[in-house]
């Protein structure tokens, strides 16, 4: 994160409670933002600058759907989903990716994004007991990538360097992420993300902006790019196994909660981002980002943005009840004795 921000700016988001006191905290950033780029709650230093990481998945396929890449090799709304996703590895992922694959006239092997453990348990432990490898096709970037080599071949670029920052097709996404967020491409950071392609340096406010434009894309917007906004969205709501998977997956349960109102995507370190579509409460759609500073990933963020969708409205009760297994997080000793939990501990104060 940028190191202008001081460490004492970071809001306590998440407490972690053993037993009658609170043994740590989970400090960071929090900004809701309409789409007209208002402020509507904050907490922490949302102008924080830190990495988008996968929670720029959708806007990494914005371009393989507006350059009409996507049409061309005909992806289905499912296929689109899973270049947005972050997924855990089951065989509905990996057979979505290879059909994928196999439209673009390539194999397993054109993919750049490396392998590791699928997320699912249940996966890696089937790989483990008839001691198989992970494949390519079960790292949960290979949508994304295999929607990168579509648009590198549609658009006639490099393909075996579709992951390097000067190839086309990572100009044509900073474009995009730029667009999105209103910085400026020669403003924006840019490093390299845990599947090595470029990764993009943001304030956590305009990450939230980007989620608001995303469902509510601006009149300013091209027509191609407004269209690809809304098919995306679409298809992250109509397949969320998809961007997450089938089970203990918060992505997929929240958009499922939401029942077509939201989309969500993790992002690694720490960094979550909702989107809410256009209602009453919010006509021109919400978007909402977090980090928590000392990047946990299991604990603290699902309280966090669960807690934060209750105080803006956006969930109901009984959508919330459908999430009680992620707020709040339980902890719980070797024997596995409840012993404490990690739950949300800030009130928003609603700025409009």
């Amino acid at each position: 994160m940028n190191e202008t921000e001081s460490t004492n700016s970071a809001a306590s988001l998440v407490e972690v409670w053993r037993g009658p006191l609170v043994e740590s905290r989970h400090r960071g950033h929090l900004v809701a933002v309409d789409g007209d780029g208002c402020v509507v709650a904050a907490l922490g230093a949302p102008r924080t600058e830190t990495y988008i990481r996968s929670s720029g998945k959708p806007f990494q396929a914005i371009p393989l759907v507006a350059s009409g890449a996507a049409d061309r090799f005909g992806f289905t709304e499912k296929e689109i989903a899973i270049a947005c996703g972050s997924h855990s590895g089951e065989s509905i992922h990996v057979e979505t990716v290879r059909s994928m694959l196999g439209k673009i006239g390539r194999d397993e092997s054109a993919l750049k994004c490396g392998v590791h453990e699928p997320f699912s348990a249940e996966v890696a432990r089937e790989l483990a007991e008839q001691h198989r490898q992970p494949s390519v096709l079960q790292n949960n970037c290979s949508g994304k990538h295999a929607g990168m080599l579509a648009l590198a071949i549609h658009s006639g670029a490099p393909t075996a360097t579709y992951d390097h920052w000067t190839n086309p097709v990572q100009q044509m996404i900073g474009d995009t992420v730029s667009r999105f967020s209103q910085v400026p491409l020669e403003a924006i950071s840019i490093g390299t993300d845990g599947c090595g392609v470029p990764v993009f340096g943001l304030p956590v406010q305009a990450m939230a902006l980007m989620y608001a434009r995303l469902v509510a894309p601006p009149a300013g917007f091209d027509a191609p790019t407004t269209k690809a906004a809304h098919r995306i969205v679409r298809a992250m709501v109509g397949f969320p196994e998809m961007i997450g998977g089938t089970k203990d997956r918060l992505d997929t349960e929240l958009i499922k909660a939401g029942t077509g109102r939201l989309i969500s995507k993790i992002g690694a370190e720490g960094v979550y981002t909702v989107g809410v579509l256009p209602c009453e409460d919010w006509p021109r759609g919400l978007g909402l980002a977090l980090k928590i500073e000392d990047g946990d990933d299991r604990r603290a963020r699902p309280p966090a943005v669960i807690e934060a969708l209750r105080q803006l409205g956006v969930l109901s009760k009984t959508e919330l009840s459908t999430l009680a297994s992620y707020s709040p997080t339980i902890i719980e000793n070797r024997r596995g004795d409840r012993v404490g939990e990690a739950r949300a501990a800030f009130d928003l104060e609603l700025l409009k």
